[in-house]
């Protein structure tokens, strides 16, 4: 087996590609990667048993043939070299032996047996799903960051993707916080709900400018299909939460207020919150909104006022600074608003101005108040 490349342009797959790999597995053959050539072109496979990914480039290719390679070691020794060199492989692929020379020099690997190296099942009778590349990207985007990271619920590690006639729904939650992304820019022949894993998701991200073309998808697995790279993941099959049932359907009091200034504020006071819940109060009245932090261990505290809308007598309330800024983060709007209802009940966020094809909303649970 015998190809030559350049540098970058296998230093680029294999970034993509590496975030596949397990960092320490019960199956040490998931560590590598599987390289295939035919002609002049090079595939290249990673998987950690539940997502797959599998991309390809054009290389000048000798002789074809297929190879396992360890995959930190490889990308170790890319990483190092200048991108804009060309890379000579020589493998033996009885012997199991790689050789990647350039002009100056040369470096030895040993790989492995091909067919000791898993692959991922196909997807039968697959259903294609078309959505727009950016609109993906923004959908995975305003949700990834709230789905959880407790591996005992993984119902919750994942992003539900509820798809509609003329509308998609896109929710993630982790019991603290929650994302809801209504797209009206969408049509879909029949109703589906995926829960997909949020790994998976931010993998896709990394592919996203390569000419994504659509998803495809079975009772346990998708897939999503680009140019040159194919994404496959399991998909998770419990059941969702009935997430509508924790929206506070009716707010008592709302709030409005310019997004930067608030985000700004809220990122100052985090710096005087106590571990681990962060607490942080948002104390409004009458057209000002008072957000103060505490570290009683040490002493310390932050009080910063900021003009609102809310015309309203007293209210207090208490979050997560981290939770918050996470949440205005991930919201575009110059203004949002916060529609409260009491000081032990969800709080749901919104932009000020709503987008005429999409509805987004964010809720945040309260912290309890000293």
């Amino acid at each position: 087996m015998k190809f030559s490349v350049l540098s970058g342009e296998l230093l680029k797959t294999l970034t993509k590609a590496s975030s596949v790999i397990p960092i320490k597995s019960a199956l040490p053959i998931l560590e590598n990667y599987l390289f295939e050539v035919e002609n002049d072109n090079l595939s290249i496979s990673a998987t950690d048993l539940e997502i797959s990914v599998l991309s390809k480039m054009i290389v000048k290719g000798k002789e074809d043939g297929k190879i396992v390679i360890p995959a930190k070691k490889l990308d170790e020794i890319i990483r190092a070299l200048p991108v804009d060199i060309e890379l000579n492989f020589n493998i033996d692929t009885d012997a199991k032996k790689i050789l990647i020379k350039t002009d100056q020099a040369e470096y030895k690997l040993t790989g492995q047996d091909t067919e000791d190296y898993p692959q991922f099942p196909e997807i039968i009778d697959e259903k294609k799903i078309l959505i727009d590349s950016k609109l993906l990207q923004k959908l995975i985007n305003k949700t990834l960051f709230a789905a959880s990271k407790d591996d005992l619920r993984p119902v919750l590690t994942g992003i539900l993707f509820h798809l509609l006639k003329n509308e998609i729904r896109v929710v993630s939650t982790d019991g603290h916080r929650l994302v809801k992304v209504v797209n009206k820019n969408f049509e879909c022949d029949e109703e589906k709900e995926l829960v997909l894993p949020n790994k998976a998701l931010n993998i896709v991200t990394k592919y996203i400018d390569e000419n994504f073309q659509y998803i495809a998808v079975d009772q346990t697995q998708a897939k999503f299909v680009f140019e040159n790279s194919i994404i496959r993941t399991k998909l998770i099959e419990e059941k969702y939460p009935n997430y509508e049932s924790v929206i506070p359907t009716e707010s008592n009091y709302t709030m409005s207020i310019n997004k930067n200034e608030l985000l700004s504020s809220v990122t100052r006071a985090a710096i005087f919150t106590n571990n681990p819940n962060n607490l942080i109060k948002f104390s409004i009245d009458n057209g000002e909104l008072v957000v103060s932090a505490e570290d009683t261990d040490y002493g310390m505290s932050a009080i910063e006022k900021l003009k609102c809308e809310f015309d309203y007598s007293k209210f207090e309330i208490g979050f997560n600074a981290a939770y918050v800024i996470d949440i205005l983060n991930h919201l575009d709007s110059d203004e949002v608003s916060f529609f409260l209802t009491s000081p032990n009940r969800a709080a749901t966020v919104m932009p000020k101005v709503k987008d005429e094809d999409e509805d987004i909303l964010m809720l945040l649970m309260p912290l309890r108040l000293n």
